[in-house]
């Protein structure tokens, strides 16, 4: 990787107030800086987003009137996006989308109906051709929050065999086989109740997982069996100070490519806590909390070479560029006031 390339990258955001929906970036490593925010698709809260691994498609969430679902994009060489179709239905849109290597596959994890749901996607083109299968989940909680079933996540295991279903809700992580794109239920890992799982990574040697907590602002670490699709939790550590004890939900969580760091977002105490992961055990120590100079961090991302990380604040419409120390974990501010109205999502392209 050149370094002097630029990275291009997107936002994801809400609509309610200035934006028009999604939003591409440039990332200068050599200067350090963050340049170019521009629109690059009108969409009604796209708040979720990812790219095919071959940079050629970009999948969103989509809302359109009483209707949701999905959008499919075409990444143009300008960094702008067109538009290829939308699959919607009935009801809130989903939260979280993501797409498998073949690009054959994509799955959203909506909050609203509880459940989750696989899309057929035509390779070459990138149209998003019909809903395979719909998992409904059932159940509630002790949080206020937990009145019903809340799913929060739909991602791809690596062995690509099974869907990892985060529910915030029903405090569950879900595993289904994928079947020709059916979602089958396979194993069940029961998380403490009131805990409200959120978001989750898997560490590079595919064995082990993080999951970040909204509600007790803890990252779990599990232990995952490919065989049986099942998870075992090793450890559950606090994102936050002893002493906090204000409004708090935790967001979003990233890992780094070569598995030793650890980044999981806080909302209320505003900050992203780093944690060292343990060469042997895999078990997480805390190495320190950095402010996201800002309100409410739904998101962040590290950039293709994992020497920059950006933190993007809905609630104050500012992101923030920091350096990273690849050796320590540890992060530099370098910009804080870069404008992006109500950031929910931040993409790179890959690199």
């Amino acid at each position: 990787m050149a370094t002097h390339e630029k990275f291009k990258g997107y936002f994801g955001t809400y609509t309610k107030e200035d934006s028009e929906g999604i939003y591409s970036f440039t990332l200068d490593p050599v200067n350090g800086k963050i340049l170019d925010v521009e629109p690059a698709a009108a969409l009604e809260n796209p708040t979720y987003l990812t790219i095919s691994d071959d940079n050629r498609f970009l999948y969103a969430v989509a809302k359109e009137g009483g209707t949701g679902g999905v959008a499919g994009f075409r990444i143009l060489d300008s960094g702008k996006l067109s538009f290829i179709n939308s699959e919607l239905a009935q009801g809130a849109s989903p939260c979280h989308v993501s797409v498998n290597e073949e690009n054959n596959l994509l799955l959203s994890a909506n909050y609203h109906k509880g459940s989750a749901d696989s899309y057929l996607l035509n390779p070459e083109t990138g149209n998003i051709e019909s809903v395979l299968s719909s998992a409904v989940h059932d159940g509630s909680g002790p949080d206020e929050r937990q009145e019903k079933a809340h799913t929060h996540y739909a991602g791809f295991t690596p062995d690509g065999n099974h869907s990892a279903v985060i529910d915030l809700g029903i405090d569950q992580l879900i595993t289904y086989t994928l079947d020709n794109g059916q979602l089958i239920e396979k194993s069940v890992l029961h998380i403490a109740p009131g805990s409200g799982p959120r978001h989750l990574v898997f560490h590079p040697n595919n064995t082990i997982a993080y999951l970040m907590t909204e509600f007790s602002s803890e990252v779990l670490v599990l232990k995952y069996n490919s065989q049986e699709g099942s998870f075992e939790q090793l450890q559950a550590i606090s994102t936050l100070p002893a002493d906090f004890t204000d409004n708090n939900q935790g967001s979003a969580i990233h890992i780094s490519s070569d598995g030793k760091y650890v980044y999981a977002a806080n909302r209320g105490h505003d900050s992203i806590a780093i944690f060292k992961v343990d060469p042997e055990s895999f078990q997480l120590d805390f190495v320190e909390l950095t402010s996201t100079e800002g309100n409410w961090p739904r998101d962040f991302v590290l950039d293709p070479s994992e020497k920059f990380l950006i933190a993007a604040n809905q609630n104050s419409s500012n992101v923030a560029l920091y350096s990273r120390d690849t050796d320590t974990g540890r992060l530099t501010l370098l910009q804080s006031d870069v404008k992006v109205p109500d950031p929910v999502c931040v993409k790179f392209l890959n690199y």
